[in-house]
């Protein structure tokens, strides 16, 4: 599995063994491993006491700098702080984390592999339907990764489809289960899957695909780390699919039932995003600005109806 990560000597990249586990200690430690069986607390009522009493929980990650990745052998990036700080004064001292495909993060945490998901998730309806969304915590827009000099001067997914639809070929690379895929499949556009975002650069970089369509502040974040591969990002965008600007909005997601730990949670983070000031005081160091910043009237409820 590979990860979204700089190709500088301090960040970890290429494949990463799902036996590895990287043991941490510390109030803010995190550890980082693939894991087989359920590791979470049980669900329901109850279950907020029983990680303050356990002093620890886990959330689940894709490796997708910078909302939350490895560097060092630790977890880090901006929903990971978001998670050590909020479940910290809940009295939940350690964040430990597990590294899963894309797809996988929700498929996992139903299983009870993972207290909750910390990467950054859009709030999709169909994901609504199957776990718990905390209130939106970072608001995002998305680029394409081109190689340099944009060889085929594309600019967004509308820009894509009206080559295609010339007669022009065009390779378009999208995560698996990214909000992405979503947006080229309402378009009708064919897309080449990659499992993560590092394999998504590489895919552009050596000219298996024209362009990866991602986040752009992660897009952004990795050129920036990458000046020697042969890669560009686009100005950002807000998809439009049927004439509907498409809001993203990423959230920490629980497991159904869990009411009372994504309530906590919710409480926290309310917190955090009352200010600007507040809010960069915990991601800002990440690459996030206040752009970012979920507005106040954006609720949870209205993006699950789509």
């Amino acid at each position: 599995m590979k990860l979204s990560f700089p190709k500088k000597p301090l960040l970890a990249t290429g494949a990463v063994l799902a036996s590895l586990a990287l043991a941490l200690s510390g109030c803010s430690g995190s550890t980082t491993t693939e894991q087989e069986g359920g590791s979470a607390a049980p669900a329901g009522d109850g279950k907020l006491q029983a990680l303050k009493d356990k002093g620890s929980i886990t959330v689940s990650i894709a490796g997708e700098a910078p909302y939350s990745y490895e560097e060092g052998g630790k977890a880090t990036g901006a929903t990971i702080a978001l998670a050590e700080k909020i479940f910290g004064d809940m009295g939940i001292k350690e964040v430990k984390t597990v590294l899963v495909d894309w797809n996988g993060l929700i498929p996992g945490l139903t299983a009870g592999r993972a207290d909750a998901v910390s990467a950054g998730m859009s709030i999709l309806p169909d994901r609504c339907a199957n776990a718990d969304f905390a209130n939106p915590e970072i608001m995002y827009t998305t680029a394409l990764m081109t190689q340099k000099g944009n060889p085929k001067s594309l600019s967004d997914l509308d820009s894509v489809k009206k080559k295609i639809d010339d007669g022009e070929k065009i390779k378009l690379a999208v995560l698996a289960g990214g909000i992405e895929a979503g947006y080229a499949k309402s378009l009708g556009l064919k897309v080449q899957s990659v499992p993560d975002a590092q394999t998504g650069m590489d895919t552009v970089d050596n000219g298996r695909a024209d362009a990866f369509a991602m986040t752009a502040i992660s897009l952004n974040f990795m050129a920036e780390q990458n000046k020697d591969a042969n890669i560009e990002v686009t100005d950002a965008f807000v998809q439009d699919i049927d004439g509907k600007p498409q809001i993203g909005a990423g959230a920490t997601v629980f497991a159904q039932g869990d009411d009372e730990l994504r309530d906590a949670y919710n409480e926290g983070l309310a917190k955090i995003t009352e200010s600007e000031e507040s809010y960069l005081d915990v991601v800002g160091e990440y690459g996030f600005t206040a752009e970012n910043l979920p507005p106040k009237d954006l609720t949870t409820e209205e993006l699950c109806k789509g």
